[in-house]
């Protein structure tokens, strides 16, 4: 049940039998040949097509992130670390003052992991409540089926690439090699941009859509059982 979809009284009408809230948080920022919104567009994907057969609202995306690094890049805007945690927090105020109790974040963008140190913080200040944190692209098993595929992937190269965050064009076909991540994490945005080139971290920038999706299945399954529980007992 995505939130846009829905009216005010259906959500009061949900509360009433129901307390998880489903939260995807996305970035905008360069993912070389695919669309800016790649981080966004997969979390809530992900988000709506674990949570549907559950019948769990999914509010939309917050589409903005952390991503100082990428800041060489047109299209790429980020937050500051002070600013994307007190939106969080408000969103969390919010969804919790609201009458949710369990949330369940599904994230797509790795620099937002200061907002899965929020959550402990934030539960820690509302006992009775309980937050998941989900990085769904790294998780155990969709990042094994990765593996499987080729351990070669990273940030804008094929493991990103579904038919829902291509665009038009072609891409290369070679390899490109992995960069050093080390070194480059100690780069101001400008040396990193001449560093990393295209924007792609390293592999291939494309596989076989039969690959993409019997990984994106794996993900959808794992982030769905996930959402089931178990879950600590909750208090409103």
């Amino acid at each position: 049940m995505k939130i846009s979809d829905m009216t005010w009284q259906q959500v009061e009408d949900y509360l009433r039998q129901g307390d998880l809230a489903v939260l995807p948080l996305g970035s905008t920022e360069q993912h070389a040949g695919l669309s800016l919104s790649v981080d966004s567009i997969l979390a809530e994907r992900m988000a709506v097509e674990a949570a549907e057969p559950l019948g769990l609202p999914v509010f939309p995306v917050v589409a903005y992130g952390v991503t100082p690094y990428f800041r060489a890049y047109p299209g790429t805007i980020s937050l500051r670390v002070a600013t994307y945690l007190a939106v969080i927090r408000d969103i969390l105020d919010g969804l919790h003052e609201q009458g949710f109790r369990r949330i369940f974040i599904v994230n797509g963008h790795g620099g937002n992991a200061p907002a899965g140190s929020l959550a402990i913080e934030w539960m820690a200040d509302h006992p009775g409540s309980s937050v998941k944190f989900h990085n769904w692209w790294n998780a155990p098993e969709t990042f094994a089926k990765v593996q499987a595929v080729d351990p070669v992937a990273s940030h804008a190269s094929w493991m990103e690439n579904f038919p829902w965050t291509r665009l038009p064009g072609d891409l290369p076909t070679q390899r490109k090699p992995m960069i050093d991540l080390t070194a480059t994490r100690a780069m101001d945005p400008q040396a990193f941009r001449e560093a990393l080139g295209d924007g792609n971290f390293g592999g291939y920038y494309q596989r076989d859509d039969a690959e993409m999706q019997a990984i994106w299945d794996t993900g959808v399954a794992e982030t769905r059982a996930l959402m089931e529980g178990p879950w600590p007992e909750t208090r409103r």
